[in-house]
């Protein structure tokens, strides 16, 4: 394993090209050894370059995967971005991060919502991921599962090759929730 040594979040983040993730790896081994670098790591979201948001993102999105408990003190904050956030490249991994966060019953109706205006985006890759976002979060809130179940058949019929895919995939284990409710 590579030595990384304590280093700006930002500086990590930056440079290069905006098509790649630079070194968001190395952001999360960072996190991984010392957490409390998380704060650091979700402030980049806000940051001037999109290259440090997209990669922030990344990073964010991956550590949720192992961990989605770490980013609950920052619901609100992510909730927010949801809403508003334009950049594709952070768009698609907020898609994935906040229906993994413990939400109410009340910010899952405001998830889905944000999710469902994220199907209407110019980029398939937003509109697949939050078709992945709408499904997961019927986990935590089976009353929103008829709903997405019926926009994910349609766009099953309607989106791009990707989505299409993804949301065959994804009716097989709604339907197979909804026989098991």
């Amino acid at each position: 394993m590579t030595k990384i040594k304590k280093e700006n979040m930002r500086a990590l983040l930056g440079g290069g090209d905006r098509r790649s993730l630079g070194r968001a790896a190395e952001a999360i081994v960072l996190v991984r050894r010392s957490p409390n670098r998380l704060g650091e790591l979700f402030a980049c979201l806000w940051e001037g370059d999109p290259r440090v948001r997209m990669r922030a993102a990344d990073a964010l999105e991956k550590i949720s995967r192992e961990k989605g408990g770490l980013l609950q003190r920052y619901k609100a904050e992510l909730l927010g971005l949801l809403a508003e956030e334009g950049q594709q490249e952070v768009r698609w991994h907020l898609a994935l991060m906040t229906p993994r966060l413990r939400l109410t019953a009340a910010e899952c109706e405001r998830v889905a919502d944000n999710l469902q205006r994220y199907l209407e985006d110019r980029s398939s890759i937003v509109k697949t991921l939050a078709m992945q976002g709408l499904a997961d979060l019927t986990q935590q809130s089976p009353g929103l599962r008829p709903r997405v179940t019926e926009l994910i058949r349609e766009l099953t019929r309607t989106g791009t090759a990707a989505m299409r895919a993804r949301g065959r995939k994804l009716l097989k284990r709604l339907e197979a929730e909804a026989v098991t409710d």
